[in-house]
């Protein structure tokens, strides 16, 4: 049924302003995070920071996406859905802003956590959000908002480092990238003081993520989003440093990083759209597998300054591009906003804490080891478990039906 309303009707421009804000809060839900990676040898020199502690910097994100997403639908319940949003935003913005005038790794770490707990926050609320804004059109502005995401994560890889050279430092950078979070913060403050309705306030019955706790569908999504994110973590914070250790400049080894975020652009609109004519997806789950086993065999074989370069970051693009994917299952695996947010809440805090383990554990056998053998080799290793737990998400009914919600 067409959800289509009048141009001039205050819903209409109540829904235009909600999707601009959607669209521009994923855009800064990961840059504070992506970053990193890029300078992440700068930063450890002007911080004092060794391998471990940036290994922590780099599960950093995981853990607080972990810790701060559980919290996110009990905040929303307390103070609505967009207040919590907007909290989250500034939160975003203040500790992406401080930590760029630190010189102490531990109060870096600390700010850090500070603006990875916005983004915890709004990562998990964001597809609550779209089941109450939006429920007839739950693929089109997934994949809107999904697609805004990967553009804000490709451009952070990709334009940090020219940033660093032309206002002179990594802290500049990072300066501007605060004020660019800052504008997601206007629309999100209209929204709240017009009291905007949220899923917090809605009649359906809250679902606790202790309920969630006891469905499979809870934990194989769970292990499904913290495969795929304890890739992409990885990725973020070590693949700019593998290149530059194969040869590539550092810069080179900022677009490579920006190439195997920027190939899922297409793919963060394509997926969630794809899934709601088709919401079992297996061929596409194969080639992004797949894909991503075939990139981690090149980096581990021939990894040096060639062409082929490009093509591996290309298809580790392809590798990860599967997040799009569970951001849609949220809305198609639950029928109430009340199930998206219990989904999404448990998916992403219990998914985001095996997936800290992912950055973390790359940096400790790189240390270890002296070499990317050993962490590449564990990165193939992972595409096997994450194809099972994806075909089991897919074959799955809704959160209701498995607690035996009407």
């Amino acid at each position: 049924m067409s959800t289509a309303l009048s141009p001039a009707s205050p819903r209409t421009r109540n829904a235009t302003l909600v999707l601009v804000a959607l669209l521009l809060l994923a855009f800064n839900l990961r840059p504070a995070a992506v970053s990193i990676g890029p300078v992440l040898g700068q930063l450890q020199h002007d911080l004092g920071m060794n391998d471990t502690v940036a290994g922590v910097l780099t599960a950093l994100p995981s853990l607080c996406f972990a810790g701060f997403g559980a919290l996110a639908p009990l905040v929303a319940r307390r103070i609505g859905l967009t207040a919590a949003v907007l909290v989250a935003s500034v939160l975003i913005v203040v500790g992406q802003a401080t930590r760029a005038l630190v010189g102490s790794p531990w109060l870096f770490l600390a700010l850090s956590t500070v603006a990875l707990a916005g983004m915890a926050t709004a990562n998990v609320l964001l597809p609550s959000l779209v089941k109450t804004h939006f429920p007839e059109r739950i693929g089109l502005v997934t994949a809107l908002y999904s697609t805004s995401m990967t553009v804000g994560v490709t451009l952070a890889g990709m334009l940090v480092v020219p940033m660093d050279h032309a206002f002179g430092g990594w802290r500049q950078a990072f300066l501007v990238g605060s004020g660019v979070a800052a504008i997601a913060i206007v629309p999100w403050a209209i929204l709240a003081a017009a009291r905007t309705p949220s899923a917090a306030t809605d009649s359906s019955a809250h679902i606790s993520l202790a309920r969630v706790a006891r469905t499979k569908l809870g934990w194989v999504m769970a292990v499904f989003f913290g495969i795929q994110s304890g890739m992409a973590y990885s990725v973020f914070g070590w693949l700019a440093t593998i290149y530059v250790d194969a040869g590539y400049s550092q810069a080179e080894g900022g677009v490579m990083l920006g190439v195997a975020t920027g190939v899922g652009i297409p793919l963060a609109f394509l997926w969630p759209a794809y899934m709601i004519r088709n919401p079992r997806p297996y061929r596409v789950l194969a080639f992004v597998m797949i894909s991503g086993a075939v990139a981690a065999l090149g980096l581990l074989f021939a990894p040096h300054p060639t062409v082929l370069g490009l093509l591996w970051a290309a298809l580790l693009a392809v590798g990860t591009s599967s997040f799009p994917m569970i951001l849609a299952m949220f809305g198609l695996r639950a029928r109430t906003s009340a199930g998206t947010s219990a989904l999404s809440g448990f998916t992403q805090s219990v998914g985001y804490l095996l997936a800290a383990l992912g950055p973390f554990g790359m940096g400790v056998l790189h240390e270890l080891t002296h070499s990317w053998t050993v962490p590449l080799v564990a990165l193939l290793v992972m595409f096997a478990p994450m194809a099972w737990v994806g075909v089991q998400s897919m074959r799955a009914e809704t959160i209701e039906d498995e607690l035996g919600l009407d």
